[in-house]
Parts: structure tokens; sequence; C-alpha cells
């Protein structure tokens, strides 16, 4: 039996990418902090497959030994796709915002991703089929106001990322590595970064995409041969695409 895992399941974009990939019949392994949204989630699948083995695993990506401790309690599954999803953001300027809330949020946008990126990508660069799909965001490749630090961590996920997808291009490794780059989602995102109650997309935002819209673009990106799918910040087109960063390829300089 072969597995997806999601980080970041019980809500958005990671809520509805499971429902999506089990409408593909994958069995999947949900990760994220709440317990009763992944059961939820869990009942929900089910809905749609019956068959399909769901496996919860709750872990905080802000601490380390929690990220370790997930990685080594999958070992005994065949992971085909790994799709590192969990991320928050912060909405202040740099000199107002709360240093510990950035500290988690790097901890998370940062460090689990690339701790858990390295691990899967040790464990299955060789293995036909096998597939890395990390979320960054438009911010990952622009900067705006207000939202320096969160853009500054998505900016190292697009850069860590193309040059794992390009670096094992050059080992010609099977396992292929991605990049899912949304912009304004309907998610609990805008409620976490302003640290807000509650927060309406349609009465405050002109353009947005809901979490179902971004999940069946998650596939969009599954399926295709491209590293990146992006949304495009001013038409909010979803587009497929290779990389954006110089990447110096150990082939082109020998």
């Amino acid at each position: 039996m072969k597995y997806t895992v999601i980080t970041g399941a019980s809500s958005g974009i990671g809520y509805e990418t499971a429902l999506a990939f089990a409408a593909r019949n994958k069995n999947l392994i949900l990760v994220a902090r709440r317990v009763a949204q992944l059961a939820e989630l869990k009942e929900a699948i089910h809905g749609i497959n019956a068959e399909l083995d769901v496996v919860i695993k709750p872990a905080d990506l802000s601490e380390s030994e929690q990220v370790h401790k997930l990685y080594d309690s999958l070992k005994e599954y065949d992971i085909e796709t790994w799709i590192n999803n969990a991320g928050f953001g912060n909405s202040a300027p740099v000199a107002e915002q709360d240093v510990k809330k950035i500290e988690k949020m790097l901890r998370v946008n940062v460090e689990a991703l690339t701790t858990l990126s390295t691990l899967y990508a040790r464990d299955y660069s060789n293995k036909e089929g096998a597939q890395l799909i990390n979320v960054s965001s438009d911010l990952g490749y622009r900067i705006v106001p207000n939202a320096v630090s969160y853009a500054a961590t998505k900016f190292y996920v697009s850069a860590f990322t193309e040059g794992l997808a390009q670096e094992l291009q050059d080992h010609d490794s099977p396992m292929k590595v991605k990049i899912l780059a949304p912009s304004m989602t309907e998610t609990e995102f805008v409620k976490t970064a302003r640290e807000l109650d509650d927060f309406s997309y349609s009465d405050n935002v002109q353009k947005y995409h809901t979490a179902k819209e971004m999940a069946q673009f998650m596939l969009d990106l599954y399926d295709s041969d491209k590293t990146i799918g992006k949304v495009d910040s001013d038409s909010y087109d979803f587009e497929l695409m290779g990389p954006i960063f110089t990447y110096t390829s150990k082939r082109t300089a020998e």
C-alpha cells in the first residue's frame, strides 16, 4: 500500500487537498496539531471511499523533536507523495512584530519543512513515482509591506525547493520535487496572521481562491511535469512553469 502525507491537514488547503487525493483513491497520512479536525477529515474521507486507509498523526511542527518523531513514526509506510503544506503567516511591520510568533513561524515554515524534505529526499530520491510538493506562496517571489518576515520564509521555501528539484535532476533522480505557490486563499490564514477572531474574504478581498480551488491546482501540479504551480498575483490565473530562480547546474559548469 502506498500513502500520501499531508501536513497542516486540519483546515484550508491541506484539508481540501486530502479530500481531493482521496477522490483519487489515495491512502492518506494526515498531520496537524488539532486532533478533532483530523478525525472529522478522516470521517469525510471515508464518506468518499470507506476502503481507504487514513492514518492520523497529531504533531506540533514548531517543535523540532516532534518533527523528527513524526518522520520516524512513518518508516513502516511506503510514501509515494509528501506534501509539506503546514505553515502560517504574520501581518505587522518588522519593527513591531511579535518576536516569539516570528520564531515559531520560522520553525514551522522553514525548519520543519527543510527537515522533512531532507529526510524524505534521503529515503525516496531514487524511488520511481515519488513526489515532494512544498507549499510556498506568491509571496515567495515578491515582497509586500507588513509581510516581510512571512515573505522571507516563503522565499526560502521557493529557493530551497527549486534548488532541490534541480539538484536531483543533476543526479538523474526519478523523484519529482515541486512548489505550489498560492496567492490569497480563503482559509484561516488571515485570521492567524492578523490575530483576528473572524475574517470575511468576500467582504474584504477583491480576488481570492477557495481552498477547494487550490486543492484542484495541487492536483494539476501533481499531474504535470512542471516544477512550479503558481497563482499570478494580478490576474489570479494559475500557471504551471519551470524554475524561476537562477541555478548553476553542475553539468553546465562542467
